[in-house]
């Protein structure tokens, strides 16, 4: 659909600007959904804050294509290889400052936050001295993958617990994926179930209920597809997110600071492709066999003068031609996310490219 032109919202240069937050585990779908946003500004102009884990940008690159009138490029930023939650006045403060200075204000900002941020710090920056008075937080929408939230898969399990128990007296608490888990879920306003077409209705009953016994409040929850949205029903909720912060409980309050060491993220550089079909199974191998979350980056295909995007959640993998080469060398990049002890960057080369990779 064409973009609309921009009609301004009226908004005086004395009114806070609103920033939605978009948070999510990873691969949950929260791009699709910003690019869907700038596909339907409804007379908004817009700009976009994206936080990648990882030194390869590909989230802010999917976006950047993207631009428009509504929010040309210059208005879609990147913090890449850094939790803007954990770098406030070296990196977000001055990068929504650059935002907000703009020749024309944005009438909106996105901030699409990395699948491993802890949203309630990022909500406290908000009061920062320099920026309280111009901005505020309009809404944190919570994006969570409806197949895995009915399975479980980033919820505490009774029986699966005591049996870890059973088996290792040590395991007193839930793995740091599911803090991250419930910490975003504790921060919303409104939670997005993505990929809803992907499973039947008494799946995402489930995934309700498992999100309804994980949140300190009572949320709207709806499940979406393709990141599609009306959205009035996400923008403008004037929910004012700095302003509550005791309604919205995390893991780690009462803590200075928090540290991203239980996760680690290596860039595999990887010649021409030949058989793509092969990569994507190994990017499902790797899932399988060592514990890989996230596989995301640029393909170079022999023979193809277009560049792949690969986007990879556990074993489901996602390939789209996006762009024609430009003057970057033709080469294959991929950015492999992980749990800490899970990265070894030689492993994960050996079963990208064919090989056995060799036992430690």
């Amino acid at each position: 659909m064409t973009a609309m032109p921009h009609v301004g919202t009226g908004q005086s240069t004395l009114e806070k600007i609103p920033v939605t937050i978009i948070t999510g585990f990873l691969g949950a779908g929260k791009t699709t959904l910003i690019r869907h946003l700038m596909s339907h500004p409804q007379g908004r102009r817009l700009a976009v804050l994206v936080n990648e884990f990882g030194t390869l940008g590909v989230d802010g690159e999917i976006l950047k294509s993207c631009a428009d009138e509504n929010c040309p490029a210059e208005n879609i930023l990147e913090l890449a290889n850094g939790c803007i939650c954990c770098t406030v006045a070296d990196d977000f403060i001055p990068t929504v400052e650059q935002l907000m200075a703009l020749p024309e204000r944005p009438d909106h900002i996105l901030i699409e936050t990395s699948g491993l941020a802890l949203p309630k710090p990022l909500l406290k920056a908000f009061d920062w001295p320099t920026i309280r008075s111009r901005i505020t937080v309009d809404g944190v929408i919570t994006l969570a993958d409806a197949e895995a939230v009915a399975e479980g898969r980033f919820a505490p399990d009774t029986e699966a617990v005591d049996a870890q128990r059973q088996a290792d007296d040590s395991l007193d608490h839930d793995t740091p994926l599911a803090e991250v888990f419930e910490d975003q879920l504790a921060c919303a306003d409104l939670v997005l179930l993505t990929k809803a077409d992907l499973v039947d209705e008494t799946c995402l009953n489930r995934a309700r209920d498992m999100i309804n016994s994980l949140t300190p409040r009572t949320l709207p929850i709806i499940p979406i597809k393709d990141g599609t949205i009306d959205p009035q029903v996400i923008l403008g909720l004037n929910a004012q997110a700095e302003n509550d912060l005791a309604l919205r409980p995390s893991h780690h309050d009462g803590e200075d600071d928090h540290e991203h060491e239980d996760f680690d993220s290596v860039v595999i550089d990887l010649p021409e492709v030949t058989d793509p079909a092969a990569l994507v199974d190994a990017v499902r191998l790797l899932a399988r066999t060592q514990h890989i979350l996230r596989v995301k980056g640029y393909v170079a295909v022999a023979g193809k003068p277009m560049r792949m995007v690969l986007q990879g959640v556990g074993e489901r993998v996602r390939t789209q031609y996006d762009r024609p080469w430009g003057k970057e060398s033709r080469q294959t990049r991929l950015v492999v996310i992980a749990e800490h002890d899970h990265v070894d960057a030689a492993a994960i080369r050996a079963t990208l490219t064919g090989q056995t990779p060799r036992k430690g």
